[in-house]
């Protein structure tokens, strides 16, 4: 039962002196006590009743309520009979623990309470169970045999009335019964899951999602032949499945939740297989890998290619085109609860290996499988992957008179245009950078380079370190999911990365120190009217529209710019100065 429940029973006597946001706590028993530290009696989720004989003076509250806070009670229910009015400092104490706070009335007896309560819990428990114990039997003894994730979903379905999806890392959706799971709810799921799994918590975990809640899951593997545990967490968050659930699962019984965790463990049985299959295909990419590297002849790396391709391409023998696609995680610090204490303790090549497997997948595409076109090695801490790619039809020339097909062409505004087919830097990171962030928390990192498409085994060389150098300009970038593509080479932001930090900060503080003390002590914006001046390449007139300004107004503004600087904005050299200053601060 939830606490909420409590103030709607007037025989109760209760009245609420805190903790209203708290209501929605589920209670699954009631305890009384007055002694000073009860937490060797508390196993979490009980209402406590206490007369407050354990008080002697003000200075006692915040422990007690301390320490029932830690044992994760459900709420504080503290009797009116002893001192007539609640303390004052009691119901402090129980806001700054966020403890819900019930005074009794001094003509209700606990006893009353206790029982009320009993009765409450026990009869959802005795209804639940018999139900959970039936659907366990099935469920474990109808676990997929090869059959895949979706049948032990289509059983929580229709026997439990639970709606559930398995989610990768990324909330791409791999399995799950009935409507498909919208996209961005996908991800902001997952993204709650990783936040709290980096927080060290428990699972399930509860989410709050676009008005409806979610009970997430750990998929971990935890029978015979499973993996060893990781040393720390940071070793697989980003790789690790979750279940989803529509329901709030911190009411249920045990025996539901023990439920639900046998059917993590038979989808986890099911992920096992999925990486076991993918082991020709991250060999092959290997043995690629080491081949260029190594600066093997075409001719070998080529012979080795057509091995590949049909494992990568069933169908169509051999790859038209190749890209590559580079990607390094790297932490900064422990940050997590159980963590290793330094980040040379985490092997980060296979955990970008991992990673970059599933961003790779096509968000479109679901299933445990989908992932059967991609080959992903590791090498010290990087991770690369040569992605094939299909061939496009090339559209058909035209004569003065039209297609020289015979056929008549298709009306211009319907006829598709050809996709292309080649991933994107920007595209590749647009559905997955928030729930990654979160699971990187303020510690980690992933960057990412993706080369061009090359067309035969000798660019395979040159590819592999456009990727490499793209990625460096992505790391050279804020923020914890970035990602560079090849065309990003040919422009200034190339040679930024390899500028030395005193370097970058010695030319940006000259430049940017000034405007930023003015802007701090006149509020004048300059900065901002930079920015925008130079985005507008010295256009006046567009400058303005865009600042919402008179021109004479943007005129003082730059003219100001120039004295504090001493720089003058219609010279080129000190506009590329400024693009070249603002782009490293």
């Amino acid at each position: 039962m939830r606490l909420r429940a409590l103030l709607d029973t007037d025989a109760l006597g209760l009245r609420l002196l805190g903790g209203e946001d708290e209501l929605d706590r589920t209670v699954r028993g009631v305890m009384t006590t007055d002694l000073r530290d009860p937490s060797r009696y508390l196993s979490g989720g009980e209402l406590v009743l206490t007369g407050l004989a354990w008080r002697r003076d003000a200075s006692d509250s915040e422990p007690f309520v301390r320490i029932l806070a830690g044992a994760g009670v459900a709420g504080l229910a503290a009797g009116e009979a002893e001192l007539g009015d609640i303390p004052a400092d009691l119901v402090e104490a129980c806001v700054q623990h966020r403890l819900p706070l019930f005074a009794v009335n001094e003509t209700v007896a606990f006893a009353t309470i206790t029982e009320h309560v009993v009765r409450q819990v026990s009869g959802e428990r005795a209804g639940d169970l018999a139900a959970v114990v039936d659907r366990h039997r099935r469920l474990m003894t109808s676990g997929p045999a090869g059959g895949g994730p979706e049948v032990v979903l289509d059983l929580l379905t229709s026997d439990l009335d639970l709606r559930a999806w398995v989610l990768s890392p990324t909330g791409r959706q791999i399995a799950g019964a009935g409507a498909p799971l919208p996209a961005p709810l996908g991800a902001a799921l997952a993204g709650h899951h990783l936040a709290a799994t980096r927080t060290g918590r428990r699972g399930p975990y509860r989410a709050a999602v676009a008005g409806s809640t979610y009970s997430l899951f750990p998929i971990r593997n935890a029978g015979r032949g499973a993996v060893p545990a990781a040393r720390d967490v940071r070793e697989s968050v980003l790789s690790d499945w979750l279940l989803a659930v529509e329901a709030d699962a911190s009411d249920w019984p045990a025996a539901r939740l023990d439920l639900l965790q046998g059917v993590t463990q038979l989808i986890a049985v099911e992920r096992d297989r999925r990486d076991a299959a993918r082991t020709v295909r991250r060999r092959l990419a290997q043995e690629v890998l080491e081949l260029v590297q190594a600066g093997a002849a075409p001719a070998e790396i080529a012979a080795r290619l057509r091995v590949a391709a049909p494992v990568l391409l069933p169908g169509l023998g051999v790859a038209p085109q190749w890209q590559v696609v580079v990607a390094r995680v790297d932490w900064t610090a422990a940050g997590t609860a159980g963590g290793a204490g330094v980040p040379g303790d985490i092997a980060g090549g296979p955990v970008a290996q991992a990673l970059l497997e599933e961003i790779l997948v096509d968000p479109a595409v679901s299933g445990p499988d989908s992932a059967d076109r991609i080959a992903v090695a590791h090498t010290g801490e990087e991770a690369i992957a040569l992605v094939p790619l299909p061939a496009v039809p090339a559209p058909l020339p035209e004569t003065a008179d039209g297609p020289t097909d015979n056929a008549a062409a298709p009306d211009t505004a319907e006829a598709p245009a050809a996709q292309d087919p080649a991933l994107h830097a920007d595209a590749l990171l647009a559905s997955v950078r928030e729930p990654l962030s979160a699971g990187l928390a303020d510690d980690g990192r992933l960057t990412l380079g993706v080369s061009a498409a090359v067309h035969s085994a000798e660019g395979l060389r040159g590819a592999l370190e456009e990727a490499r150098h793209a990625r460096r300009v992505a790391a050279a970038r804020p923020g914890r999911v970035c990602a560079a593509g090849h065309h990003e080479l040919a422009s200034h932001v190339l040679l930024l990365p390899f500028v030395p930090d005193d370097v970058r900060r010695a030319f940006t503080a000259r430049l940017l120190d000034p405007l930023r003390d003015y802007d701090r002590r006149h509020r004048a914006e300059l900065i901002e009217t930079l920015e925008a001046f130079l985005d507008c390449d010295g256009s006046w007139t567009r400058c303005a529209a865009r600042l919402h300004l008179h021109v004479n107004t943007l005129r003082y503004r730059v003219g100001r710019i120039e004295q504090l600087t001493g720089r003058d904005l219609s010279r080129l050299e000190d506009k590329l100065d400024f693009f070249l200053a603002l782009r490293m601060s």
